[in-house]
């Protein structure tokens, strides 16, 4: 399966059929970015953005994009909200679990 042409709710049925879980979560991260094109300047605000993302979460849904033209080039600002796949229903037993792997 595509990633990038997946919808939100058949990645969650694809994940819950495998036994895992989709946490949603409610923070997010924006990034803004201006290039020579609309692609480009999509892609840099989507890096910068997802260098913004907490390491613990392991998964981004795509917001709202909104790219402006100015003469010569693009400014792009991306948006994207934090999610978590995991085979546990809590976020608490990943902390645990990342814990023990620490002492260990």
């Amino acid at each position: 399966m595509a990633v990038g042409t997946t919808t939100v709710n058949t990645m969650d049925r694809v994940i819950r059929q495998a036994g895992w879980h989709f946490v949603w979560l409610v923070e997010s991260a924006a990034g803004m970015a201006a290039g020579l094109s609309e692609a480009a300047a999509c892609d840099h605000a989507a890096a910068l953005a997802l260098n913004r993302i907490h390491a613990r979460f392991n998964t981004a849904e795509l917001g709202p994009v909104r790219i402006t033209k100015y003469p010569g080039f693009y400014v792009a600002k991306v948006t994207l909200h934090t999610r978590q796949i995991q085979p546990q229903s809590s976020l608490g037993l990943v902390d645990e679990m990342l814990l023990r792997e620490v002492l260990v």
